[in-house]
This record gives structure tokens, C-alpha cells and sequence, in this order.
């Protein structure tokens, strides 16, 4: 039997006692209204890991097994839950569906590694330690990106990844499904945006200042199906699912569909390279009703209140080289042609509200004119969010500094294309989200924070496992447990003890603690590391996105 020292993230509050539960054939299991997808979702993973079925109960549910129940008046929060574990009986009370999954997840680990297996390895009795934990989550957003649009991810390792978010209780997935170098999401109006633009003749191999690639095709794209059942996937495990596309760069492989929406007329090709790319859309009437039409279909696909428009790294050289442009600049009295990137995006977020939604941006959104309800996603440092949140807008920590999971994370020499910053595991576990020069009476704009999985050089959902983890258990624990609660010896010894033989159990092909293994290395293929400068809100450091 293991024992509360084991759980990740660490709870808010944990009050051993005397005893265990015991499961067995006879457990039952019953769930109020709004509990029966964790239910479900218990059954599901007992099921094949235990050959538990843990069927309804037939007397009174005080005599249950297992009750999971829903009460927001007695449960700690928002998605929070109270657990306690007698001899005769597990008892839950959360404050939503979310809080019951949670407290589910909880269970599971209390259960040990093997409970997270396909298949039943376990001998001896299940049984879980008594006692009461009380927990809920510190941050409402706990996030994590997974770009999708430079090197495609499968839909079953899409939903394999969404449980790994899950088990580690985070809630957002925010899906980067557009990019230079791929179109991910099916568009029925326009179907040319994944004939065309959702596969390219090859891809750059790691990071060189040619133009070279390796003539390899790639491709793929989800259809809408697809993504609703990810959507509703993801929906029972408490995830909202936050669609992106990226405007108004990034964005050749659309044009490639599409060139008519560019400022040249140029016939291009879905990009096979990496970095920052000069081809971006233009101004016109046409692209911007073009680009509305997209989101109207993204709306109806996705019904998470929150969608993410982009706006990073747009170079406007071609706008200021255009006459057509400056002639439109004159239609809509601007006199800057950077205030046409604000404008652009504004025509974006206002057709979101239009559908009762709120646009989410990068930080180079908030250098100019924001609509009202706009999200601001602080990557390029912590300094734009500070801004943001004293200008009155709700703000997302992912500064590239601390939370950018395809950055190195050790200078071992056979790190595997090491680019970006240094960002080790404990760095991920120092990081705070509420920087310390924010004004104490904006905090509450600081919504939580969002760990980012660019995939440029992650190539596989090995690639991904490699990268991700344990870098992100240790990122989870940031956005879930208590600050005062944070030990970094006692999480990297949980981390050891307890966790890593989950994640083993899982499948998941993480980091060793000590570098990588043989096969995990990348022999000859170069990086791009880079120094820990904290740029200003104002310019771009990252330049490999």
C-alpha cells in the first residue's frame, strides 16, 4: 500500500490515519449528476488495470464503496474536492465535475504505478491509505501548448497526450493548429487550406543557416470530426481544448493554399524551414473576410469560450513595401504601419465576441489597440503581462525564459538538439507565475500559466515524451499546489520514487533523471542554444518558432 507522500501535484492539505480501504469484486461505486464522466473514467482505468468493475451500488449510498458526490458548498473551490478514506468507505465531495476527475486522478495514484497500466500486473490486495485530503487548484489556467502545425501528431497520440495532461490535472490544451509549415484543421469553405496546405516536401533537421531540408514529405490534418471527438475526449477529463490560428503570420501554408491573401501575388510552398517568415497576409477586405470565415467554422468546432488568434512574430516588411497597403492604411486612417497588425487583429477578436467568445493573443497583441475581454499570452519575458494586467486585461504567463518545454534541458553533451534557453527541471519547479514586480491588486488578472511544446525538432510523440517530461510534472505542480507548499527536495524525491514509475507504467519515453538514453540522442544534428537574457516587451528574442 502506498501512502499520501506519493501524490503529484502535492494538495493542499493531507491528514493521515489508521488503516486502508481494500477493493475488491464487491467495491461499488456510485456518482451524483455531474460526477459520471469521472466515474466513467474510474471504471475505465480500474477496469483494465484491476479487473475491477466497480459496479453501482443496489442499497443506500452511504454504504458504497466509493460515492462520489457533488457539492459546492462543502467542497474547498472551483474545481476542488474534500477525499476521505475510511476502512469501510471512500468518500468524495468536489465542487464540480472537474474536482471529481480530480479527486479520481488522486485515487489512482494512491493506488500505486501498476494501476496505470492496460492490463492487470498487480499481485495482491488494492487498497488505498485512510486518511482526508483537501485540495483544489492555485491557478485557474493550467495550460499546456502542443503545436500540432510543424510536425503533425497523430489523433490517437493527440488523445494519448491529452491524458497525460490529465493525470497530472491540467485543463487547457491549447492547440497550435496553424502555421507556416502546415494547415492542421479542416476548412469545408475553403478545402484547399489542407489539399494544399497541410503537407510539405521536407523539413529542416535541426537548426543550420541554409536553406536546406530533407526532402521528406509530411503532412496530415484532423478532420472537424476529429477535433470534436478530441473536444469531447478531452471535455470528460476536465480540459477545455483552446483552438489557434495564427494571423496574420505565420502563415504560408495558407498562403500556399491561398496566394491571392498574400501582399505579392507569389506562388509559394508550404515552408519547409524554421524561424521567422517574412510572407504574411495582407490588409485586404478580402483576407480579413477570408480569415473571419475560418474562425466562424473554428467557433462552431470548438466551444471553449477562449480562442487564440496569435498575432507573434509578424515582420511587416512587406507591408511597408507595398503601395497597395499604404493606399489601404489611407482607407482606414491609419498613419503607422504597425498599427495595421493591431487593426488586423482587432477584425478577429471582434468576430469572436460576435459569436460570445474572447480572444486570446500573443504578447505583441498588447503593443497596440486591444478590444475589451482580450487574453494576452506573455511569452517573449513576464514584463508585457505585467503591462497587460495594469491596463485591465486578463494575462496567461508562458514566458520562453522559463516554461518553453522544447528548450534544452541540461548541458549534458548528447542533449538532443539543444536549442533555446537552459531550462532544467528544477527551473520549471522554481518558476512562480506571479512575477514579482506585479502590482498585488492585479494579481487576480493573472489567470494561471501555460507550458509551451513547440515542435520544430520534435518530430515524433517519442520526441514529445522526451521533451515534455518529467519537466512537465514538475510544471504542473507550479500551477496546482499551494506556493508556501513547495518543496523542491520532497517533489524531486516524489518525482523518483513515486512518479517516474507511473509515467514508465504509461508508456511515456521522458528524460532520465541522469541524460538521455542512447537512442534518445540526436548525433550530428545541430542546435541553437541561447543565452538567459530577459528581453524587453518590446522585441523578440526567440527567432526558431
Amino acid at each position: 500500500m502506498t501512502s499520501f507522500d506519493c501524490l503529484v501535484p502535492q494538495p493542499v492539505t493531507v491528514t493521515p490515519a489508521e488503516g486502508a480501504f481494500v477493493l475488491d469484486s464487491r467495491t461499488t461505486l456510485v456518482a451524483d449528476p455531474g460526477a459520471e464522466a469521472a466515474a466513467r473514467w474510474l471504471r475505465r482505468v480500474l477496469g483494465a488495470a484491476a479487473g475491477l468493475a466497480l459496479p453501482p451500488s443496489t442499497v443506500d449510498t452511504a454504504a458504497a464503496g466509493i460515492e462520489l458526490r457533488i457539492d459546492p458548498d462543502a467542497a474547498p473551490g472551483p474545481e476542488g474536492y474534500r477525499l476521505e478514506i475510511t476502512p469501510a468507505a471512500v468518500r468524495v465531495v468536489a465542487a464540480d465535475a472537474s474536482g471529481a476527475f480530480y479527486a479520481a486522478q488522486t485515487l489512482r495514484q494512491l493506488l500505486g504505478a501498476d494501476a496505470f497500466r492496460a492490463a492487470n500486473v498487480h499481485s495482491g490486495e488494492w487498497s488505498l491509505p485512510c486518511g482526508v485530503v483537501v485540495d483544489r487548484p492555485r491557478f485557474g489556467w493550467r495550460g499546456c501548448l502542443l503545436d500540432v502545425a510543424r510536425h503533425f501528431m497523430p489523433k490517437d497520440a493527440l488523445l494519448r497526450f491529452v491524458d497525460l495532461l490529465a493525470a497530472h490535472k491540467l485543463n487547457v490544451l491549447h492547440l497550435h493548429l496553424t502555421d507556416d509549415q502546415g494547415w492542421r484543421m479542416e476548412i469545408k469553405r475553403y478545402p484547399r487550406l489542407t489539399e494544399v496546405g497541410a503537407w510539405r516536401h521536407g523539413s529542416r533537421v535541426g537548426w543550420r543557416l541554409d536553406d536546406s531540408h530533407d526532402g521528406r514529405p509530411h503532412g496530415g490534418y484532423y478532420t472537424q470530426a476529429d477535433l470534436r471527438e478530441v473536444v469531447a475526449y478531452a471535455a470528460e477529463r476536465g480540459i477545455t481544448v483552446v483552438p489557434e490560428v495564427d494571423v496574420p503570420g505565420h502563415v504560408q501554408a495558407a498562403l500556399a493554399a491561398y496566394p491571392e491573401l498574400g501582399n505579392t501575388g507569389e506562388r509559394l510552398d508550404v515552408w519547409p524551414l524554421w524561424g521567422v517568415n517574412e510572407n504574411i497576409l495582407s490588409p485586404s477586405d478580402a483576407a480579413v473576410k477570408f480569415f473571419q470565415n475560418v474562425f466562424d467554422e473554428v467557433v462552431d468546432v470548438f466551444p471553449s469560450p477562449v480562442v487564440c488568434v496569435g498575432g507573434d512574430e509578424v515582420p511587416m516588411v512587406q507591408w511597408e513595401r507595398s503601395p497597395d497597403v499604404r493606399r489601404r492604411m489611407g482607407e482606414l486612417g491609419l498613419s503607422e504601419v504597425a498599427e495595421l497588425h493591431s487593426w488586423f487583429l482587432r477584425q478577429m477578436a471582434e468576430r469572436l465576441a460576435d459569436h460570445g467568445r474572447r480572444a486570446l493573443g500573443w504578447d505583441e497583441m498588447a503593443e497596440g489597440e486591444m478590444p475589451e475581454g482580450v487574453i494576452v499570452a506573455s511569452w517573449r519575458g513576464e514584463e508585457a503581462g505585467v503591462l497587460a494586467a495594469a491596463r485591465g486585461h486578463d494575462v496567461v504567463m508562458c514566458p520562453e525564459q522559463h516554461v518553453y518545454l522544447d528548450h534544452r534541458q541540461a548541458e549534458h553533451p548528447d542533449e538532443p538538439v539543444p536549442v533555446g534557453f537552459l531550462s532544467t527541471l528544477q527551473d520549471f519547479y522554481r518558476y512562480d507565475p506571479l512575477p514579482a514586480d506585479l502590482d498585488p491588486a492585479t494579481e487576480h488578472r493573472v489567470l494561471g500559466a501555460q507550458t509551451q511544446v513547440w515542435t520544430e525538432h520534435l518530430d515524433s510523440p517519442r520526441r514529445v515524451d522526451y521533451a515534455a517530461f518529467p519537466r512537465l510534472v514538475a510544471f504542473a505542480e507550479v500551477v496546482w499546489s499551494p506556493r508556501q507548499a513547495r518543496d523542491l527536495a520532497d517533489f524531486e524525491r516524489r518525482l523518483a520514487e513515486h512518479h517516474l514509475p507511473r509515467l514508465d507504467a504509461l508508456g511515456v519515453e521522458y528524460r532520465p533523471l541522469t541524460g538521455p538514453r542512447p537512442w534518445q540522442t540526436r548525433p550530428g544534428v545541430p542546435g541553437r542554444p541561447r543565452a538567459r537574457v530577459q528581453p524587453s516587451s518590446g522585441t523578440s528574442s526567440q527567432q526558431t518558432r
